[in-house]
């Protein structure tokens, strides 16, 4: 039998791996390998189409891979030198930082590992899964045309999963390849890199696109669609599926971006505001978001409920609030961490829900009070605003629900003002605005028509798109790394040889020397971003 070159993922095999009978050099039948941890089906009907084609367009492949080699050469160059920087850092040349290792994994491996290290969905798993076997279809097919328009015809397309990760491969006749100028093994080698590069490209376009794409059946960025409310988030029974969440404290939601700073900016200021309190002994956090104009009268009553020790007391349904000056109600638009006098008469136990009822004495995160006596409360009201700690913090959300059966009717735009249809509310979330942030599944995208359903498809394309792009280019940066048994070690080895004039045994050297720094560092690297950065 022939010798062969077998890729997986530019990996040179005997044919042992991968059974081949062969009749001559043709290869007439295949057999399939199973086994308790690998398994893959391989196609050799697509040997004789791919061939003519790559052949057919030569000259054109030709000039298409040799752009390629430039941006897979100039992707290996700077994987190296991360490479370098991160060995720098292993031996504490340079400073470390948690940021500094969430780049490096995101450059060299294409996602962040926190991202991963989350538990993934069914769904989450399926989209990993479609999206790495075109990936990986991408990836050999570059292999496998750019092959054929140097004349080496593929002996078969195999598609595999080992242990529980897919993948594909293609065999072609390793002597024919050997024979090849070094620039034209070089086009055969970095194609599949070039290729996985572009996926990532049109990925990224069809995203950024998707909005015009869609707009003759959804509205992209007016508001923010609920699609799926587990019973285990913590707002179960306040939203549900088809919900339209509008503002967020007062500030106007428009993409699930905007959703996630402003959770972040909450938490943040909250957390600001305990640092000033550990500073400052006796003071209490106030939220600077929203305040509300309370009647004296109510304020009377919440003062029969008893404060022990300076700390709150108030029931579980209750919140706390704390009275504050109605001149301050202005600057706390910008600033969350006041502190008031901790003094029993200056707070109070109220129901949130009741609370959010009444007028505010400050416009939460949108603007600030403009009226002479920075004031919007009458004389027979108290501007209160709720006490904030660490893990208990006070969200205003309003929603709309037009998508209801008795809110279909509704004039188009009136999730903008849902109270005025009657079709939404608001109400207030207490606890974790990260984790609340979460625990719900959201779309951007608003269905022109009262179908609930539709509103998955846009989700759907643009997780898939998005799952594509970071598994494409995790592909072509593992590939770009100088380490053994990837494409990085052929591509390196047709480098040195076409580029330099050094002898067969200093290139050889050389060669070793590289690939030995790549996987040493890169195996580093790799535990100590994803063991490590979790500890």
């Amino acid at each position: 039998m022939e010798e062969r070159r077998v890729r997986r993922y530019g990996r040179g095999q005997n044919h042992s791996v991968l059974p081949l009978q062969t009749s001559g050099s043709r290869t007439r039948y295949l057999s399939n390998s199973i086994s308790c941890w690998y398994c893959d089906y391989k196609i050799s009907a697509l040997n004789g189409p791919l061939f003519r084609f790559g052949r057919r367009h030569a000259r054109f492949f030709k000039v298409w891979f040799s752009i390629g080699v430039g941006f897979t050469l100039t992707s290996m160059l700077i994987v190296t030198l991360i490479l370098a920087w991160e060995l720098g850092i292993i031996v504490h040349v340079f400073g470390e930082s948690t940021e500094l290792k969430d780049v490096l994994s995101s450059f060299l491996f294409g996602f962040s590992p926190r991202v991963y290290a989350l538990r993934l969905s069914l769904a989450d798993a399926s989209y990993l899964l479609l999206s790495t076997l075109i990936s990986v279809s991408v990836h050999e097919f570059g292999h496998a045309i750019a092959a054929a328009s140097e004349g080496i015809q593929t002996e078969y397309i195999a598609i595999f999963v080992a242990v529980l990760f897919p993948g594909a491969l293609v065999a072609f006749n390793y002597e024919l390849l050997q024979i090849l100028q070094p620039f034209d093994a070089l086009r055969v080698y970095c194609a599949g890199i070039w290729h996985n590069a572009l996926c990532c490209a049109v990925c990224g376009l069809v995203v950024f696109l998707l909005p015009l794409v869609l707009f003759p059946f959804y509205v992209h960025g007016e508001g923010l669609m609920v699609l799926e409310v587990p019973f285990s988030s913590s707002l179960s029974g306040y939203l549900s599926p088809g919900d339209v969440i509008v503002t967020l404290d007062g500030k106007r939601i428009h993409n699930e971006q905007e959703w996630g700073e402003m959770t972040i900016l909450i938490n943040d200021k909250v957390l600001q505001g305990s640092k000033h309190v550990e500073n400052y002994k006796g003071l209490a956090i106030v939220h600077g978001g929203m305040s509300y104009c309370i009647s004296n009268s109510l304020v009377e009553e919440s003062r029969k409920i008893s404060l022990v020790d300076d700390q709150s007391a108030c029931p579980d349904d209750l919140m706390e609030f704390v009275a504050i000056k109605c001149s301050d109600s202005s600057e706390l638009d910008n600033d969350i961490g006041y502190g008031y006098s901790n003094r029993t008469e200056n707070r109070h136990c109220l129901n949130a829900k009741d609370v959010v009822k009444h007028n505010t004495c400050s416009h939460g995160w949108v603007t600030k009070t403009t009226n002479g006596s920075n004031c919007l409360c009458s004389q027979d009201e108290s501007c209160l605003s709720p006490i904030q700690f660490p893990g208990i913090i006070w969200a205003e959300i309003t929603y709309s629900s037009p998508y209801a059966p008795e809110c279909v009717q509704v004039e188009k735009n009136s999730f903008l003002h849902p109270e005025s249809a009657n079709c939404g509310g608001t109400f207030v979330f207490v606890g974790d605005v990260i984790s609340m942030a979460h625990s719900i599944q959201l779309s951007s995208y608003l269905p022109r028509w009262p179908n609930v359903f539709s509103a998955y498809l846009p989700k759907v394309l643009e997780k898939n798109l998005i799952c594509l792009f970071q598994v494409s280019l995790t592909i072509a940066l593992l590939n770009s790394l100088p380490v053994y048994l990837l494409d990085g070690e052929s591509i390196l080895e047709a480098a040195l040889c076409h580029f330099t004039l050094l002898g067969q045994r200093k290139r050889a050297k050389i060669l070793q020397a590289c690939l030995l720094f790549g996987t040493i560092t890169c195996m580093v690297a790799f535990f100590r971003i994803f063991f490590l950065s979790f500890s």
